[in-house]
């Protein structure tokens, strides 16, 4: 804490290495709340492998609901759709560039129809939308009519679907707020047919970093200490880590940042709300001093104000990083390493590449020569 308001009273700026982290910010959450323990299957959907390890209850399930019931009845909300029509974009991209036609695709937090409105007939024949907000779902656009379309009200948490029966999980910016992840994924995976397909994008780690070192400096200053107004974000290791966990193969993981630069942090704070991504931590503060706010907004302005705003005006960026996930339920079809000790060539030749091609094609060359004789 001394080095934060020692860079700060010199005028230094921070990186986002310098202040609290997420994860630090996870472990200060999970130290306020007792762990529950989930005993056998859930009465919904497949059963969980995780059925004897403890699970956090870090965010408030109901509160995300409500607070996704409340942005859907929102006159402008399509004013709010910008990051999640992008992100479910690019993620729709991502099926088309898999070479298959699948069966049956289940969109988990399928919001407002981001990716499904980009689903086609040549790559999907059943699209099964599943939200746990009956207002998004209503309002969510659906396919091209060559896809079968239905709807469902689905918590990630627990999912209905039997065993074996999905060909493809895809799900856009919507399970950072699940939180058994592990169990999660789990239930994915025994849901998901042999050489199934998860396809999934997720806000990262420094996801509005700059909205969260503005708070902290702010609170320190003003209150002296720290409250959680952004949830805490899994990082891509952890991701990672719970998606072999959760036994799934050929793992690909990229990292997206998207930047938008806004004309000051309220109307950053405001369209976050607009999006339903709102505070759902179980020990969220509810409200923040006007004076905090203030001070939270000089801060924001002062470290990372620039002058891309409209009309060459001062405006703050907002940073938002989202992983692309991509796993596979294993199968014996599926390709599979070769044996230790098996190659022929050392990786430390590579540098040598081209002469050992060349000279693998000159004895290919003795070697058809031979054959001709």
């Amino acid at each position: 804490m001394e080095l934060v308001r020692n860079i700060v009273a010199k005028g230094g700026s921070l990186s986002k290495s310098k202040v609290l982290s997420p994860s630090l910010q996870r472990i200060s959450l999970n130290n306020e709340f007792r762990c529950q323990y989930s005993n056998g299957a859930s009465k919904q959907g497949a059963a969980r492998n995780t059925s004897e390890e403890n699970v956090m209850n870090i965010f408030d399930r109901n509160a995300k609901r409500l607070q996704k019931e409340r942005s859907a009845m929102d006159p402008d909300v399509a004013l709010y759709d910008y990051i999640k029509e992008e992100v479910g974009f690019r993620l729709s991209e991502r099926i088309l560039d898999i070479k298959r036609k699948f069966g049956k695709v289940v969109e988990l937090g399928c919001s407002r129809g981001y990716v499904s409105k980009h689903i086609l007939s040549s790559s999907v024949e059943e699209l099964i939308m599943c939200d746990m907000s009956p207002t998004h779902l209503q309002q969510a656009v659906g396919p091209e009519e060559a896809v079968k379309c239905s709807r469902m009200v689905v918590d990630e948490e627990n999912l209905p679907f039997e065993p074996n029966s999905v060909d493809m999980f895809v799900s856009n910016l919507s399970l950072h707020w699940v939180n058994d992840l592990p169990g999660t994924f789990a239930q994915i995976n025994k849901c998901l047919k042999n050489d199934g397909c998860f396809l999934a994008s997720i806000f990262g780690g420094d996801t509005l970093f700059e909205l969260r070192c503005s708070l902290q400096l702010a609170e320190l200053e003003r209150q002296g200490g720290l409250a959680a107004h952004i949830s805490p974000f899994a990082d891509v290791r952890d991701i990672g880590g719970l998606l072999q966990r959760a036994q799934f193969t050929m793992l690909t993981i990229d990292t997206d940042e998207i930047v938008i630069n806004y004309p000051s942090m309220f109307e950053v704070m405001w369209d976050v709300k607009g999006m339903g991504e709102n505070n759902a931590a179980r020990n969220r503060k509810l409200s923040i001093p006007r004076d905090t706010l203030m001070a939270a907004a000089a801060i924001y302005e002062n470290m990372y104000g620039n002058d891309n705003g409209k009309d060459g005006c001062r405006a703050v960026p907002a940073s938002f990083q989202v992983y692309y996930l991509l796993g596979w339920k294993p199968d014996a079809s599926q390709p599979k390493p070769k044996p230790r000790g098996s190659g022929q060539v050392s990786l430390k030749d590579l540098h040598q590449l081209d002469e050992i091609m060349k000279k693998h094609g000159e004895i290919q060359l003795e070697n058809d020569e031979n054959v001709k004789k």
